[in-house]
């Protein structure tokens, strides 16, 4: 690895023990931030004494990119031995298997609203975000979160799972939505490194049909009013980017059948040869499908994009996210 690369490495992990530091002081040093203080001074450690990127296995570089990936990485995966593969594939589903049971209820149906969703990981895991709150009482509402992380594989569905933590925890204060995202954003940038963050979508939907959406940095959701497509535009930063970045909140009105379809990249970023699936080709399914459910919606977005892409494999993590107001 070169100079600039470990230099910047170096800051990172610096910057990341100054945030963990204080966030173990404001929650009166929580054991899991303990311990990922603990791996970045031993990251720190090698930086110093030469031995960074190096495989402790093999003695040989670790891959750049799963460096830049997860900068604590002290093994290289194409070194393992036997036992050491099959443990990690062990791990490896196993955390397929709790992120899967991470994931909310599907076909959810809160007051007037109706709500499904499809999510497809790329490999064994994903760094996709989706999920759903169910406040209690009749005028409870809705909220709903779609977000992509930074990164790829096992340090991407890290913190995705840490997103779900987080969100799950604040769920609870009643807050109003931007302040959760500005809230999540913060403790987001304060216990991982300057290069993970998250473009996500967090609104919160009434029984009274309004709409309140902040958003992170990500796709636009589009909402489906009658004939009319509006785009919901991001109103910030990704999460974790700025430790004190302000969030705005834009609050729209449906009105009965009309609907909200969130996405990943995965689906807008796929691509059959020089083309790519696009914005517009999510507009123009949903309108020539306006009667669909939002369970029928979401597979026909799956059957066309499966028929898009010739049924190759998925080259990114895949989350649709389809919201209706009951008629």
């Amino acid at each position: 690895m070169d100079k600039a690369k470990l230099t910047d490495i170096r800051t990172q992990l610096i910057d990341r023990r100054w945030r963990l530091e204080r966030a173990i002081d404001e929650s009166k040093e929580d054991t899991r931030l303990v311990s990922l203080l603990q791996e970045v001074d031993l990251a720190l450690d090698r930086v110093a004494n030469g031995t960074y990127g190096m495989c402790k296995t093999c003695n040989e570089p670790i891959e750049e990119d799963v460096l830049v990936a997860d900068p604590l990485v002290c093994f290289c995966l194409d070194h393992l031995d036997a036992e050491q593969q099959r443990a990690l594939e062990h791990d490896l589903k196993l955390a397929s298997r709790i992120q899967a049971a991470l994931l909310p209820e599907n076909g959810l149906k809160k007051g007037e609203w109706r709500v499904h969703y499809h999510y497809e990981p790329a490999g064994l895991v994903s760094g996709d975000y989706c999920d759903l709150v169910a406040f209690e009482g009749d005028d409870g509402g809705l909220l709903f979160v779609v977000g992509d992380v930074s990164g790829k594989g096992v340090a991407a569905s890290m913190l995705m799972s840490h997103l779900h933590a987080v969100f799950h925890s604040l769920a609870a204060f009643d807050l109003p939505v931007n302040q959760l995202v500005e809230r999540a954003s913060r403790l987001l940038c304060e216990s991982t490194m300057s290069s993970h963050f998250a473009t996500l979508v967090c609104g919160r939907a009434g029984n009274d049909g309004t709409v309140e959406i902040s958003n992170a940095g990500h796709l636009p959701p589009l909402l489906f009013h009658g004939d009319e497509v509006i785009r919901l535009e991001a109103t910030g930063l990704p999460a974790g980017v700025l430790c004190k970045a302000p969030y705005s909140v834009r609050k729209v009105s449906l009105d009965r059948g009309d609907r909200l379809v969130l996405y990943t990249d995965g689906l807008s970023e796929a691509t059959s040869g020089d083309l790519e699936y696009g914005e517009e080709r999510i507009s123009q399914l949903a309108l020539r499908h306006a009667g669909l459910s939002p369970e029928e919606l979401v597979a026909a977005y799956v059957e066309d994009l499966n028929t898009f892409t010739s049924g190759s494999a998925r080259q990114d993590d895949l989350t649709i996210l389809v919201i209706q107001r009951a008629s």
